[in-house]
């Protein structure tokens, strides 16, 4: 059964930083890819960034520039490091992975930009 606890969600004011962690309870090389997505209530749940294998990186355009997605191989860890946070990356923010045909999902960390 695979396992991924995520963590690092919490308040920050617009124009701050947040560093969520995604932690696998496997060797995350056992997945073609793993990414981040939010909901935002009311709305469906969209991506944010992936990076797949092969370390190849995909963002959302709301996210380019503003967002990494990075590995920490030796911890079995994706972190998304957030900077220029906006009120509108409010949201709950889940980090999955991919194997084959098969999705696994976080239970979500959430993150709230106000002042």
């Amino acid at each position: 059964q695979v396992q991924l606890l995520e963590s690092g969600g919490g308040l920050v004011q617009p124009g701050g930083s947040l560093t969520l962690s995604c932690a696998a309870s496997e060797n995350i090389f056992n997945f073609n890819a793993m990414g981040w997505y939010r909901q935002a209530p009311g709305r469906q749940r969209e991506l944010v960034a992936t990076i797949n294998v092969g370390g190849r990186v995909n963002y959302a355009d709301s996210a380019k520039g503003r967002f990494t997605i990075s590995r920490e191989n030796a911890k079995n860890t994706v972190h998304l490091q957030m900077n220029s946070l906006k009120p509108e990356d409010t949201g709950v923010y889940y980090c999955k992975a991919r194997r084959g045909f098969s999705d696994y999902w976080g239970q979500g960390t959430q993150v709230t930009v106000s002042s």
